[in-house]
């Protein structure tokens, strides 16, 4: 059980114009966890449908941050477009094995 507040805000950004967003904060009220907060685009989304889609985003996520941390996804010393792309999901394979 968490206890949700959601509102809508504007993002500013340098020479564009300002984006409406929609803001959920989420708070535990027994306090085990820190109260956390997302945002989204879709204005017709409620707390209930932004929380959910968050969180099956976690294991994505979680791939690649150990990507990038072990493996060096975006830290590759090709000059070439194609190097990249022929690299990646070579990188991605390997960890796919060692995970």
């Amino acid at each position: 059980m968490v206890e949700t507040t959601t509102g809508t805000a504007l993002w500013y950004h340098n020479a564009k114009e300002p984006l409406p967003i929609r803001s959920v904060m989420c708070h535990d009220p027994r306090d085990t966890k820190p109260a956390r907060g997302w945002y989204s685009t879709r204005l017709e989304d409620d707390a209930a449908a932004i929380v959910p889609k968050f969180i099956n985003r976690w294991p994505i996520e979680t791939t690649f941050e150990e990507l990038r941390a072990y493996l060096g996804i975006e830290a590759q010393r090709q000059w070439s477009y194609l190097a990249i792309e022929r690299e990646s999901p070579y990188l991605f394979g390997l960890h796919s094995l060692v995970a």
